[in-house]
């Protein structure tokens, strides 16, 4: 991979799915790769054809240093894919309630609603994750006080 970015490689290419490599870094849990990439200057907001981004990813996967690393290097926390999802979504959603916390405390919102009108918190009681819906309970009544 350094050598392609040497090379002045497309950093951004986007595959019949439009996923860049960031993505595919961050889905598969390749963080070396994916700090690299960031680096050197990837869009780490890039989303693909559907929407999702690496932040979603990672989410979705439950690789919280991989969110970590996102969020640090300023992954932008609400972006909607093309169904109004958010990376919070995912995290409530499976279960990956590390993840869920982290991207509280980094400032995301809860309170976004998908194209169905579904809050995160709706998504954590429909899957039975009742940690993840006590988290996000827990942080809408500190947000509202």
């Amino acid at each position: 991979m350094e050598e392609l970015i040497l090379r002045k490689a497309d950093l951004n290419f986007r595959d019949e799915k439009g996923y860049t490599p960031l993505i595919i870094a961050c889905y598969n849990n390749q963080f070396e790769a994916a700090k690299l990439l960031i680096e050197a200057g990837a869009d780490i907001n890039a989303a693909d054809y559907g929407g999702n981004t690496a932040l979603m990813g990672a989410s979705f996967k439950g690789y919280t240093d991989i969110a970590g690393l996102l969020i640090e290097k300023g992954a932008q926390l609400d972006l909607q894919h093309g169904n109004g999802g958010t990376a919070l979504m995912f995290a409530a959603m499976f279960g990956r309630n590390e993840v869920l916390k982290l991207l509280l405390k980094s400032g995301a919102e809860s309170n976004i609603a998908d194209a169905r009108g579904q809050l995160a918190q709706d998504y954590a009681a429909l899957q039975g994750n009742e940690a993840g819906l006590m988290l996000l309970r827990s942080h809408a009544d500190s947000v509202n006080r």
